[in-house]
C-alpha cells in the first residue's frame, strides 16, 4: 500500500515535458502537418484538421521547429513571402525542400494548437545578421526593416516567440563543434536574440549528446550567465549501435527489456547532467532541456531510409511512459521536453498515409498523462509497485493522478494507493493494454491498440486497481479531505 499526501509535492511538473518536435524531415511537415491550400484532404489554412483535432486532444503546450539537424541549413528567407526559394534537404534524404511551408505557416500552426512556439536558429550555416533579422521580423512591432517586411507578407502583428534555440547538436550536424568553441560562438549569436515585446524571449544553448559531461561542464562555466536553458538529446536504440539499431516490431523478449534498460539510462543522465548545473546554478534558474528523445529503429523496409519513418508499438508506449516519469522526478530542473517528432517520424504521436491517419500507443500515453500537465509532483519510492514498475503521481484541482507502468511480460501487477483523506468521484480510469507487446495500429486496423476502461475498487481512502503485463494506466480522483 502506498500512502500518499499533499505535503509531499516537492515541485510542480511543467507541461511543456509534454512538447512536441516537428522537423523538415520526411513526412513530419509535408502530408504529416502541411497539405496546402489546394489539397483535397480536409484542412483549414493548409494544415491539416485531424491531425490538429488530434493534437488538441491531447493538450501540445509547444512545437520546436524547423529542425534538428534541419535547422543549421536553414535560411529562414527562403520560407517567406510569395515566391518561396527551394532548397537541397541534404540531411534527410536529398529531397527538394520547397520551403512553402515556414515562419507564417508555423505560426498558423502553433495558433489551431493553441501552443507555444519554440525556434531553432541557425548557428552552423548563418549568419548572425540572419538570425538578428529572424527575431526582428517574427516579434518587432515597429517601422523597422524586417518587420515591415513581414506587414508586406501579410502580418502586421508581431508574434511571441517564446523559446529560441541558438543553434542544433553543433556538437555533430550543426557543425561539428568542440565545446569551448560553441560556447564563444554562443555568447556572440545569443546576443543578438533581442527581445521587442513585453515578454522575453528564453534562449536555449545547445547542450550535450547524451553523456557527454565536459560538454555541460564547458557551457555551464563560459556560458551560464547568458542562458535559460540547455538542451540534451538522447535516443533509445535498443541495440545501442546505430549502425544496426534494431526493428520497431517483431522483436525479441530480450529486445523488449534492453530497449526499456537502454531507456531508463535517461535518469542517470539528468542526475549527473543536473549536479554539474547545480554547481554554476544552484537556484535551477537555467532549465535542463530534453528537446530530443524517444526510440530510434532501423526503417521500415521499403521507405526511404533518409525519412526515418518507423512503427510505433506497445513497447514504444512503455518508453513513452517511462520518460515521462524521469521527466517528472527531475521536474525542478527539467522544464521542457520534446519527444521526436511529432508525425511519421521516429518515435510518433500519429502516422498518416494520404487522407487517412491513426493514432499510435505513444500518442496514448500522452492522452493517458495529460493530467499531470503544471499539476503538483508527489514524490513515490523506486519500485513502490515492484522491480517491474514504473510510478507517477501528482496533484491538481483536489484531485490525485496515479499513472502506472507494468513492464513485465508475463505478470499482470497490483495497484494499492491509500490517500490523505477519502476517494471521492473517480474521474478517470483507462488503461493502454495488448495481446501482444508488439502490438501497434495500421492503416487497416487503427484502433487495435487504444485506451480502454480499468476496473478500479475504491474503499473508504484506499483506491486499488490491477494492470495486465505490459501496459499502462491511469486513474485520477478528487479526494474528498
Amino acid at each position: 500500500m502506498i500512502r500518499l499526501a499533499v505535503p509531499d509535492a516537492t515541485h510542480q511538473i511543467d507541461r511543456r515535458i509534454y512538447g512536441q518536435f516537428a522537423e523538415h524531415l520526411g513526412r513530419c511537415v509535408y502530408e504529416g502537418l502541411w497539405v496546402g491550400t489546394d489539397s483535397p484532404i480536409a484542412h483549414h489554412n493548409g494544415i491539416r484538421t485531424d491531425v490538429v483535432q488530434a493534437l488538441r486532444h491531447i493538450k501540445v503546450p509547444l512545437v520546436r521547429w524547423p529542425g534538428g539537424c534541419f535547422a543549421d541549413e536553414y535560411h529562414w528567407l527562403k520560407g517567406v513571402g510569395d515566391e518561396r526559394q527551394p532548397m537541397v534537404n541534404t540531411h534527410w534524404g536529398g529531397v527538394i525542400e520547397p520551403n512553402t511551408f515556414g515562419t507564417h505557416e508555423y505560426f498558423e500552426l502553433l495558433h489551431q494548437l493553441d501552443a507555444e512556439a519554440y525556434i531553432n536558429g541557425n548557428v552552423g550555416s548563418g549568419s548572425v545578421a540572419e538570425m538578428h533579422d529572424w527575431i526582428e521580423y517574427m516579434t518587432l512591432d515597429s517601422t523597422a526593416p524586417m518587420a515591415e517586411l513581414r506587414k508586406r507578407h501579410g502580418r502586421e502583428q508581431a508574434w511571441k516567440v517564446e523559446y529560441f534555440g541558438v543553434g542544433n547538436e553543433s556538437w555533430g550536424c550543426g557543425g561539428n563543434m568542440l565545446p569551448l568553441h560553441y560556447a564563444n560562438l554562443y555568447r556572440q549569436y545569443q546576443t543578438y536574440v533581442r527581445t521587442y515585446g513585453e515578454a522575453p524571449i528564453q534562449k536555449i544553448a545547445c547542450g550535450a549528446n547524451a553523456d557527454d559531461y565536459e560538454w555541460t561542464e564547458v557551457l555551464m562555466a563560459r556560458a551560464a550567465e547568458h542562458m535559460d536553458g540547455l538542451s540534451l538529446h538522447y535516443y533509445t536504440l535498443p541495440t545501442g549501435e546505430w549502425s544496426a539499431k534494431g526493428a520497431a516490431t517483431g522483436f525479441s523478449d530480450f529486445e523488449w527489456h534492453e530497449t526499456l534498460r537502454q531507456t531508463r539510462r535517461m535518469d542517470e543522465m539528468l542526475t549527473h547532467h543536473s549536479r554539474i548545473m547545480d554547481r554554476y546554478d544552484p537556484a535551477k534558474r537555467v532549465s535542463l532541456i530534453v528537446d530530443e528523445w524517444g526510440t530510434w529503429y532501423d526503417v521500415e523496409k521499403g521507405t526511404n531510409p533518409g525519412f526515418l519513418y518507423q512503427q510505433n508499438t506497445q513497447r514504444d508506449a512503455m518508453v513513452a511512459a517511462i520518460n515521462l516519469n524521469i521527466f517528472h522526478r527531475h521536474g525542478a530542473r527539467v522544464r521542457m521536453a520534446n519527444i521526436a517528432q511529432m508525425v511519421n517520424v521516429l518515435q510518433s504521436m500519429i502516422l498518416t498515409d494520404g487522407a487517412r491517419m491513426l493514432t499510435t500507443p505513444t500518442y496514448h500515453v500522452f492522452d493517458l498523462y495529460t493530467d499531470h500537465q503544471d499539476a503538483e509532483y508527489i514524490p513515490t519510492a523506486a519500485g513502490a509497485l515492484g522491480a517491474e514498475s514504473e510510478l507517477t503521481v501528482s496533484r491538481k484541482d483536489g484531485a490525485f493522478t496515479i499513472s502506472a507502468a507494468n513492464t513485465s511480460l508475463t505478470d499482470g501487477l497490483d495497484a494499492a494507493f491509500e490517500l490523505p483523506g477519502r476517494v471521492g468521484e473517480v474521474l478517470r480510469a483507462q488503461v493502454l493494454a495488448s495481446d501482444t507487446p508488439d502490438a501497434h495500429n495500421t492503416f487497416d486496423a487503427p484502433e487495435a491498440v487504444a485506451l480502454r476502461d480499468l476496473d478500479v475498487q475504491v474503499d473508504g481512502a484506499q483506491v486499488r486497481f490491477t494492470l495486465p503485463p505490459h501496459a499502462v494506466a491511469t486513474v485520477r480522483v478528487a479526494n474528498a479531505g
